[in-house]
């Protein structure tokens, strides 16, 4: 067992988007175990977009980082020594142990175990926080119908092509919008959407979107925010909803954006528009994570992994998302399985 840990602390606060110097790289001796407590070795972590609202010093949904304190994250590790009588040396943990190669746990918050036949770098993905997001985010708040049309924005990514592939499983019909080609071919020919928009040769949103919806928009499926938001909700049905998930065209905006302003589109149709945070259906997730595994072992569900080897390499990775880098879940490889 080693005696020093790698971590990845927040050095300062990002002003627009982070760049590799708000973040810093330690060395720290690891402390003797406490009664209670178990070591674990990280073996995945995971980067989210919805860090980067923690990195300001502003309230929020939840705490902030602070400054020269290990960010915190989703991780996937080993038990490597333990007094602890409910995490054996050896288990699997799941929890949120943060940017580090080993973390010292009371087991509060962490769940021991990893599901069979699917890979467990899975558990911080499709079957972790972004498929529970996208789960409820679409069929708890936006409760698609069959035969409805679905758009989502972000459709690529971790949550957003989880979300069209339910609303398939429901019997919609679903638009994607991607960054790039490759991406919106992914989302049609290996997810199943039925098409796809990318938003960066796009030279209208609202026409773009028209001609992939010529019968309107049902359920809008918000992962990013901005003018694209503005184009899907434009062109809403009657009773249309819309789930709101994420911003992340927003997050390292310096100052407020000034877009159209659409309230008056949701009197006219008579619109549902909600803000969602997962942690509110805690009390479903058990029921969530078995539908999940099922679709997946089904095949009903696909998924793609992007992952960067080395936790020294967690803030490029981190950064790389809001360049579009990844397709599907960001995920960093700290150590073997």
């Amino acid at each position: 067992m080693t005696e020093m840990n790698r971590q990845i602390l927040l050095n300062r606060r990002p002003e627009g988007m982070p760049v590799e110097e708000d973040f810093k790289l330690v060395e720290t001796e690891l402390p003797e175990l406490k009664d209670g407590e178990f070591l674990a070795k990280t073996i995945y972590l995971s980067v989210d977009p919805y860090m980067r609202g923690r990195m300001n010093d502003r309230k929020s949904y939840s705490e902030p980082f602070k400054l020269d304190e290990v960010i915190g994250g989703g991780t996937v590790s080993r038990v490597v020594q333990s007094k602890n009588p409910k995490f054996k040396e050896g288990d699997i943990t799941v929890g949120m142990l943060g940017w580090q190669e080993y973390a010292i746990s009371d087991g509060k918050g962490v769940r021991n175990g990893v599901p069979k036949g699917i890979p467990m770098s899975a558990c911080l993905g499709v079957l972790g926080m972004p498929g529970m997001t996208g789960y409820f985010g679409l069929l708890d708040i936006a409760e698609p119908k069959d035969g409805e049309t679905v758009v989502v924005s972000g459709a690529a990514g971790a949550v957003g092509s989880l979300v069209g592939q339910i609303a398939k499983i429901k019997g919609c019909r679903v638009i994607g919008t991607a960054g790039s080609d490759e991406k919106v071919n992914h989302i049609v020919n290996d997810l199943g959407f039925d098409a796809g928009l990318n938003y960066k040769t796009s030279q209208n949103y609202y026409k773009d979107l028209k001609e992939l919806c010529p019968d309107g928009i049902d359920v809008y499926f918000d992962n990013v925010g901005g003018p694209m938001t503005d184009a899907a909700i434009a062109l809403i049905n009657t009773h249309a909803r819309i789930s709101i998930c994420g911003q992340i065209a927003l997050y390292n905006s310096e100052k407020a954006e000034e877009g159209p302003r659409f309230l008056w589109k949701l009197i006219e149709k008579q619109a549902k528009i909600e803000g969602f945070l997962v942690f509110q259906f805690v009390k479903k997730y058990k029921q969530a994570y078995q539908d999940l595994t099922q679709w997946v072992k089904e095949g009903k569900i696909q998924y793609r992994e992007n992952i960067t080897e080395g936790i020294e390499n967690t803030p490029k990775a981190f950064i790389g998302m809001f360049h579009g880098e990844n397709t599907g879940k960001q995920i960093v490889k700290v150590s073997e399985e």
